[in-house]
C-alpha cells in the first residue's frame, strides 16, 4: 500500500533485513510475512488503521489518504474533505495533499475561494456570506441582505454571515 500522494517507493527488501524494520504505528519489530508500506514508512497490516473509522487499511483497499495529520481511508477523507473531490467552483479534482477552504459542505482550492462580485479571494479570518452556493465577501454581500429584506432570497437556503476558519 502506497499513499497516492507521497511518490516514493518502498526500498527493496529482503528477507534477510525484514526481521528489523520497524513500524511506524506501534514502534514494534516487524517480522510478519506481509507489511506495508505508506507515508514512506513501514507498517504492520494491523497497525496501519484509518484515524477516523480504525479499519484496518490494508485490507480495506490499496490506497490510503493523508491530510492534517490523519492518516484516512477513501470514505472517510471524502466525508471530511469533499463529496466529489472536486473543486465546487471550477469543478477541477483536488489532490490529497493540496489544502482547501469549505462552506456548507462545498469544497474549493484556495484560488478558487473567492467572491462572486469583486473575486477577491477569501482567506482565513475574513467575514463572508453564503447565499444560493454563491460566495459573497463582507463588503460585496448582497443588498437584500444589508436591509433585511429576503424577498426573492427568502425561497433559497440564506445563512448569516460566516468566518473563515
Amino acid at each position: 500500500m502506497v499513499n497516492p500522494g507521497s511518490g516514493s517507493q518502498p526500498p527493496p527488501v529482503t528477507a534477510g533485513s525484514l526481521s528489523w524494520k520497524r513500524c511506524a504505528g506501534c514502534g514494534g519489530k516487524i517480522a510478519d510475512r506481509f507489511l506495508l508500506y505508506a507515508m514512506d514508512s513501514y507498517w504492520h497490516s494491523r497497525c496501519l488503521k484509518c484515524s477516523c473509522c480504525q479499519a484496518q487499511l490494508g485490507d480495506i483497499g490499496t490506497s490510503c489518504y493523508t491530510k492534517s495529520g490523519m492518516i484516512l481511508c477513501r470514505n472517510d477523507y471524502i466525508r471530511l474533505f469533499g463529496n466529489s473531490g472536486a473543486c465546487s467552483a471550477c469543478g477541477q479534482s483536488i489532490p490529497a495533499s493540496e489544502l482547501v477552504m469549505r462552506a456548507q459542505g462545498n469544497v474549493y482550492h484556495l484560488k478558487c475561494f473567492t467572491c462572486s462580485t469583486c473575486r477577491n479571494r477569501l482567506v482565513p479570518g475574513d467575514r463572508f456570506h453564503y447565499i444560493n452556493g454563491s460566495l459573497f465577501c463582507e463588503h460585496d454581500r448582497p443588498t437584500a441582505l444589508i436591509n433585511g429584506h429576503l424577498n426573492s432570497l427568502q425561497s433559497n437556503p440564506l445563512l448569516p454571515d460566516q468566518k473563515v476558519c
